[in-house]
């Protein structure tokens, strides 16, 4: 009889399911029980004197196995990966980096207990819904207050956001949509105050997309001038068609949402930029409309480069940065494109 005939029966993963549900805070932290989870953070910066960056941390948690107590502190139960990334719009310079860790003796985390998010000594740190991002890389580093003028939401109906057909074929998608934003970032050996917004996006769940009819996704956090947000995402099949389950939400002045359905809105895609690195090719404008919200758009990057190609197996390389709005409605967002170079995969590490 071996050792792993002792363990106890393989464990099984979570499945996001209508009827969860929320507890807040602690919905903001880990969820072991699931096997993805991820945070991100995006914005739009500028200096007093109107400098404009974009911004990206976003914190990883991927589960490994649940079969094996955590016995020591280098037993591998999850991995934690992290992308770091600084927009320099007027110099045209998109610094990034990332990272690939376990949670060992205290190097990458979440604690609810802490209200800590962390890989290194990049990280954000909970006071009720305010949270500080921390993050020093070798040419730029920032830290970032964030205060959030509304409530969060929930994306999706029934507390899932539905990917594909099938029980569980889902996520559960928490986001802070406007955060106002204060703090100083450091670039070429310079400190500079900024001010701005940013959006936080907290997902988990266990599906997977690998091996599904899924290319890849594009999705748009945007911030308007009205103090109204729309977020939507198109889940491209293999013939570049968007899938049934593609969809958005629109969030009003005082917080409340509209689930919006695929056949509620249009993402048409226009001029392309390809990557020298990875040779994916990227729409960099795009014309969006909203017909019964009376919303039609026009998103532009601020900088063709801002693809994060990825040096490592587990993370895929990505189109994600700072865009411009116009049309009958203004203001800023973030663009995220996944899937121009190759075909996404989610949960390659399970």
């Amino acid at each position: 009889m071996t050792r792993r005939d002792f363990l106890a029966t393989p464990f099984i993963y979570q499945a996001a399911k209508p009827g969860y549900r929320y507890a807040f805070p602690r919905d903001h932290f880990n969820h072991p029980d699931f096997r993805t989870e991820w945070w991100y953070y995006t914005g739009n910066l500028e200096t007093p004197d109107g400098r404009p960056f974009g911004y990206e941390l976003t914190f990883f948690r991927q589960a490994v196995s649940r079969e094996e107590k955590e016995s020591s502190p280098w037993v591998v139960q999850d991995v934690y990966l992290a992308h770091l990334a600084l927009s320099d719009i007027q110099g045209s310079r998109f610094h990034h980096a990332e990272r690939l860790n376990r949670a060992g003796p205290g190097i990458a985390g979440i604690s609810f207990e802490d209200q800590l998010i962390w890989n290194g000594n990049w990280q954000v740190r909970w006071q009720g819904d305010q949270q500080q991002l921390r993050a020093v890389a070798e040419d730029f580093s920032f830290s970032l207050d964030l205060d959030p003028a509304k409530p969060h939401v929930i994306h999706g109906e029934n507390g899932i956001s539905q990917k594909s057909a099938g029980a569980g074929e889902a996520s559960h998608y928490i986001a802070f949509t406007r955060l106002r934003t204060s703090g100083e970032i450091r670039i070429n050996g310079k400190k500079l105050a900024v001010t701005g917004n940013s959006w936080m996006d907290h997902e988990f769940f266990s599906h997977s997309m690998s091996g599904k009819d899924i290319q890849g996704w594009d999705w748009f956090s945007l911030q308007f001038n009205d103090d109204t947000e729309l977020m939507l995402y198109q889940l491209r099949a293999p013939d570049g068609n968007p899938t049934p389950f593609s969809s958005g939400t629109l969030i009003d002045k005082q917080g409340r949402t509209r689930h919006l359905r695929l056949d509620e809105f249009t993402m048409i895609p226009g001029r392309r930029w390809k990557s020298p690195a990875t040779d994916g090719s990227y729409p960099l404008e795009w014309k969006i409309r909203v017909p019964a919200a009376g919303i039609d758009l026009e998103i532009r990057a601020a900088m063709d480069q801002q693809e994060l190609v990825s040096r490592n197996q587990y993370s895929p390389s990505y189109w994600e940065g700072a865009v411009s709005i116009s049309g009958t409605r203004k203001g800023s967002g973030y663009l995220e494109m996944t899937g121009y170079d190759n075909q996404i995969e989610i949960n390659q590490l399970a």
